[in-house]
This record gives structure tokens, C-alpha cells and sequence, in this order.
């Protein structure tokens, strides 16, 4: 009976509410809080505006609090929403509630990884409801075909995690995986860019500390020189994005390299990996010489990203074609100890790792 109430309700909500008008959905987020952790949707109403305005109905009324997500499917999708789910007793119906009360707003947005869409009955494209799933990674044949309505700005981690939680064959979680509330609140305004506003004197005041499996070496930065590289560097350092990687080329007498991706012990996080890209590059008439900081690249010259090298001997064909930005100011000795370390060809014959680097404070170059 408490069942078939919560199905009377959610009917009486789709067909006796005005609609939100535009103003009141523009910059909105839902706040979906777990019990596995909290993960953040970005509205997008110029896509869906009938399904954001009921979806935020829905959530500003607790109609989301104490459902589960009762479908997974682990790396592909996480399905939630269903009144029904309220009820531990009705497990069978589950998936079955909450639907034919919308219609499709189908759009060209991609279905990948974050997207946001409602649930529909079978073959039935004006069945959309309160249930809703959200694409773990990239699902292209589900573009064109559901409405998507949002995406995952913060918290893909979180969506994962739930993907990835035990279920039977047909994806029904082994334990509840509860939605504790969906908070709507307006969207933040962006926050700059860590290490975006300090000046170049306070850049310069910043010291890296490697950890490797050889040991741990110290190094300064020249911002007055490559400002653009230093903040990038402390960026992705403070953000633990060069955490588990390798020293995976050696040049003896030449150069030591790390900072590729491809050597990393796990992958980046979506938060980790926004903070990737390239970089215009800032040469200077820094000299490549023993303990030199400087950035790797391919032939184009504004392709640098991620990867680095210190210089382990006098280098000058690096001269002016490769962006110094800073040397090591502490720890040569494990420099030296990389730099001998054995090596087929140009691979260490064993993994030099990176194992973390941590950002503090002191004297610059």
C-alpha cells in the first residue's frame, strides 16, 4: 500500500506542477549525496528544459532521499531514481516506477563518460520519469536515443565506484546503494587555477621535493624565466599527478626523464586530468648543464604536457630549443644514482620510480 502511495504521489507531481521557467534553471547544480560518497551534476536545461524542471521538483521536495540505485552496470552505467526503491520489500518491481510521465527532449549531446539521462520504458520514447542513469564511460550508441539532461561535473570517481560494486547478472547491486539526498544549489563560480594568481617573486619561493625509490632530490624554479612551465609543474605536482610514475629514459652523461602518463602505476583521475595539456613554450638562454630542469616535447615546439628531465651532464644542443625552468637544488647525489643506474639502451633495465612529489616552500634558484 505505502507503494502504491508513492506512485499516486509522484503522478500528482508530473501533472499538476508549472513548469520552472528558464531563469529558474539556468546555473543550477544537483547535489547527489550517497552512501558510497557524493558526486555533482551540472544542469543543463537548453538541452532538456521539461526534464531539469522535474528533476529539480523532485529533488527540492526529498522525492530522491532513501532511493537506491538499483541497476549497475560495472564501467558502463549506474541507474537510480525509482520511487519504488524506497521499498525493501518490492525489489522485483524495481526499475518499474516513476516512468511515462515525460516526454523525449532527444538531443545530439554525446552519451560519454558523465552524461546525465532519464530512463525510458521499452520502445517507448515519451516514457521518461523521475529514474535516471549515468554513463561511466562512453556509451555512443545511446546518443540520439534518451534524453540527456545533465553531467557529472565533480565526483566521476564516486559514479564509478558504484558501477563496480558486487551485483547479480542482471546488474541488481548485492547491497543498497542508497541516494541519500540531491541538493539543488547554483553553480559556484570557477575557482582560479592553483598556483594561477601568486607573482613570479612568490613562484619563486616554491620548492619541489622528489621522492623516488633512489632516494630524494630537491629542486627550485627559475619563474623570472618560464613562468607559464613553473605553474604548470606545481600544478600537477600539488595535484598528485606525477605520484607513481617512472624515470623511464636515461641518456647516461645526458638526461633523466619522467613525467610520462604511460609510466604511471594508475590512471589520472577526471579531476587530475583536466588539469593536463600543452604548453606554449618559454625559451631562455638558460644553459642546459648538470642538475638543469627542463621541459620534454615532441617536434612541435608547443607540445610539452607533461614529461620532464633533469640534465645529468653539459648538454648545450638543449640550448634555446627545450624550456629550462628551474634545476636541483638538493639530492645530485640521487640524480647521479639515476643517472647510473643500468639501462637497455635507453630504458632503466628496473623501474626508477617516482613516488610522489610534495610542494613546499623555500629558497628558489
Amino acid at each position: 500500500m505505502t507503494s502504491m502511495f508513492v506512485v499516486i504521489a509522484f503522478l500528482l507531481q508530473a501533472f499538476f506542477t508549472t513548469p520552472l521557467k528558464p531563469a529558474e534553471m539556468a546555473g543550477k547544480q544537483a547535489v547527489v549525496n550517497t552512501t558510497e560518497g557524493e558526486f555533482v551534476i551540472d544542469l543543463k536545461p537548453e538541452l532538456a528544459p521539461n526534464h531539469v524542471g522535474y528533476f529539480m521538483k523532485l529533488a527540492r521536495e526529498g522525492a530522491y532521499s532513501g532511493t537506491i540505485f538499483h541497476r549497475v552496470v560495472k564501467l558502463g552505467i549506474i541507474q537510480g531514481g525509482d520511487p519504488l526503491s524506497k521499498d525493501a520489500g518490492r525489489v522485483k518491481s524495481y526499475g518499474t516506477g516513476g516512468l511515462g510521465l515525460l516526454k523525449a527532449e532527444f538531443s545530439s549531446e554525446p552519451a560519454t563518460r558523465g552524461a546525465v539521462a532519464a530512463v525510458l520504458q521499452p520502445n517507448k520514447p515519451d516514457s521518461a520519469g523521475s529514474q535516471f542513469f549515468v554513463c561511466v564511460t562512453d556509451q555512443p550508441a545511446l546518443t540520439g536515443k534518451y534524453t540527456i539532461f545533465g553531467r557529472v561535473s565533480q565526483g566521476m570517481a564516486v559514479v564509478q565506484q558504484i558501477s563496480e560494486a558486487s551485483a547479480s547478472a542482471e546488474g541488481f547491486p548485492a547491497a543498497r546503494l542508497g541516494i541519500v539526498s540531491v541538493t539543488i544549489r547554483d553553480t559556484p563560480l570557477p575557482a582560479p587555477q592553483p598556483f594561477s594568481t601568486e607573482t613570479v617573486e612568490q613562484l619563486t619561493e616554491y620548492r619541489a621535493v622528489l621522492e623516488t625509490s633512489v632516494g630524494s632530490m630537491t629542486l627550485g624554479f627559475s619563474p623570472a624565466l618560464a613562468p607559464g612551465h613553473v605553474r604548470n609543474f606545481l600544478r600537477l605536482a600539488q595535484a598528485g599527478v606525477f605520484d607513481g610514475m617512472a624515470f623511464h629514459r636515461v641518456v647516461k652523461g645526458f638526461a633523466a626523464q619522467t613525467g610520462s602518463i604511460d609510466s604511471r602505476g594508475g590512471p589520472l583521475t577526471d579531476e587530475q586530468q583536466k588539469l593536463v595539456g600543452t604548453l606554449p613554450p618559454e625559451f631562455n638562454q638558460t644553459k642546459h648543464v648538470k642538475g638543469t630542469l627542463s621541459m620534454a616535447r615532441g617536434d612541435d615546439p608547443g607540445s610539452a604536457s607533461t614529461s620532464f628531465f633533469l640534465v645529468t651532464g653539459d648538454a648545450p644542443s638543449l640550448d634555446g630549443k627545450y624550456t629550462a625552468f628551474g634545476r636541483v637544488v638538493d639530492g645530485m647525489a640521487v640524480l647521479e644514482a639515476i643517472d647510473a643506474m643500468p639501462v637497455n639502451g635507453e630504458t632503466p633495465a628496473t623501474r626508477i620510480e617516482l613516488k610522489s612529489i610534495r610542494i613546499v616552500k623555500g629558497p628558489g634558484v
